[in-house]
């Protein structure tokens, strides 16, 4: 799993941006879904879903700040009571000591790309080199020399890239610098037919991507043109050595040169270009090395003839906007962030080049990894088991919509709180706190998402069946106006929100 990978970015999804042949080689070999998406589209609530198999409201795990309830059942845990092997390496992003793991090697919090510190059983470390390589070298190392070959096993390997602030490995940093990548159809997006919790967003790539922290300039630059506000300094550039360092200037020092000599001349229209064209070349890096470790994991297991005993699979956190609406971040039951990829490998099981379009989200992750191990599942548990769509047995497969709730607000990027119901066909979204407003798209009309139908008369029956549906989702998945209410209560407890 890696970190915000938005399957724009995988070019077994659309190959405009960047080429991704390692993961790819999962969609050729498996199966590619088109429309996997996650239940509430922000890391820590998402990782929390994928390991207990049970929406947000149920697990305790709302948003980022809230400590993950231990009492929680992962499917780890079940897989080494089963006789599994278990390991974990890279970001979990909550917990020190996760439950179910034979040896684990985690980033604190977000982690660091460059140098970081890791958390072990036996103590914190610091490993010098770029994230993304270190977790795979972790990983493998595990695999050649801890592995125990009488046991089946359980791997976790899971990347901090590309999660903001988007350092890239020195290999990719001095080529993807050089590029130019196409504009999103909406990257000036006014959102006209959309309510108030779209323009209200903090998440707008001119306005709210600092120019310091996210598109690398320095302070002195900052200060020679007396820019008002740009974010703070990326620290993380600071945890380099004097070589790293070296390297990195020789890229990023004329990227500042090149940046004074022309920002007297741009207007909103030009910088919001040039800080898309900055986005795309560091995120977009990222990727490019998380693509190379996992040609390097699938490659071992061609060479340790394990590939033909293994299920391999690749998905992210949530989906990210990548310029779309104007954005960057997630958050949103929007396309974007809402959708998030998903690719699986199980030889003789999957047909070899098969794309799925069910509906299907990381609530399912669990129950499905159980399934093909013949491990028994809670009963609490709420997902379903891809197993039937994995082995093309389409009949078994009765879910035509799936549910998604998004509470962390106020918050950074200021989104606000919604939940919604998606089928192939449409999504209608309520936002509840400080709005109450209502979306509805024909996701085969407007796959962009541009016109909220919501008050046009064509749609009311349509609008009249999704609220039902809704109103059954929620039921089924035990969320409740009064949940709801108890989760704001718990900000306004908290401090988060102001009490009247």
């Amino acid at each position: 799993m890696s970190d915000d990978h938005a399957y724009q970015a995988i070019s077994a999804y659309n190959d405009n941006l960047i080429k991704t042949p390692n993961i790819d080689r999962l969609a050729n070999e498996g199966m590619l879904f088109t429309n996997a998406s996650v239940t509430n589209s922000i890391c820590a609530p998402s990782r929390a879903v994928i390991l207990t198999g049970k929406h947000a409201h149920i697990n305790g795990k709302i948003d980022n700040l809230s400590p993950f309830d231990t009492t929680n059942i992962t499917f780890p845990q079940l897989f080494k009571e089963a006789g599994y092997q278990t390991a974990m390496f890279g970001k979990l992003h909550f917990g020190n000591n996760p439950k179910g793991l034979d040896e684990f090697k985690i980033l604190p919090g977000q982690g660091d790309y460059y140098n970081p510190k890791f958390i072990t059983s036996t103590g914190d470390t610091i490993i010098n080199g770029y994230v993304t390589d270190i977790i795979t070298d972790l990983t493998l190392d595990w695999m050649e020399k801890r592995r125990d070959t009488t046991k089946p096993f359980l791997l976790m390997y899971l990347h901090k890239a590309p999660h903001r602030s988007w350092l890239p490995a020195n290999r990719h940093y001095k080529t993807y610098t050089k590029k130019t990548f196409p504009l999103p159809s909406t990257l000036f997006d006014e959102y006209n037919t959309r309510d108030a919790a779209s323009k209200t967003a903090e998440m707008n790539i001119l306005r709210h991507m600092h120019l310091g922290y996210d598109n690398k300039l320095t302070p002195e630059t900052i200060n020679e043109l007396n820019i008002a506000y740009t974010g703070l300094h990326n620290r993380a550039i600071d945890r380099m050595n004097n070589i790293q360092k070296a390297s990195w200037d020789s890229v990023y020092k004329p990227i500042n040169e090149n940046f004074i000599a022309q920002y007297q001349t741009m207007n909103d229209s030009t910088l919001m270009v040039w800080k898309y064209q900055r986005y795309m070349q560091d995120y977009l890096g990222c990727i490019a090395a998380v693509d190379d470790n996992v040609g390097r994991l699938l490659n071992y297991l061609d060479d340790k003839n394990l590939s033909n005993n293994t299920v391999v699979v690749y998905t992210s956190d949530q989906g990210f906007y990548l310029g779309e609406h104007g954005w960057f971040d997630k958050r949103f039951m929007y396309n974007e962030s809402f959708k998030t990829p998903l690719l699986i490998k199980w030889p003789n099981k999957i047909a070899p080049g098969t794309t799925e379009d069910e509906m299907v989200q990381n609530l399912d992750f669990a129950q499905t990894f159980l399934d093909i191990a013949g491990i028994e599942a809670p009963k609490d548990m709420q997902g379903k088991s891809l197993v039937p769509l994995l082995k093309g047995e389409k009949e078994l497969w009765d879910r035509d919509a799936v549910y998604y709730h998004y509470y962390e607000y106020p918050a950074e990027h200021a989104v606000k709180r919604h939940y919604g119901i998606a089928t192939k066909r449409y999504k209608l979204i309520h936002y509840y706190y400080d709005v109450d407003a209502w979306e509805l798209y024909d996701r085969k009309k407007d796959p962009m998402e541009l016109n909220n139908i919501y008050n046009s008369a064509h749609y009311t029956s349509v609008v009249k069946e999704l609220k039902e549906k809704l109103k059954k989702l929620r039921i089924n998945y035990k969320d409740s106006d009064s949940l709801t209410n108890h989760y704001i209560q718990v900000y306004k407890d908290k401090g988060y929100i102001k009490q009247n």
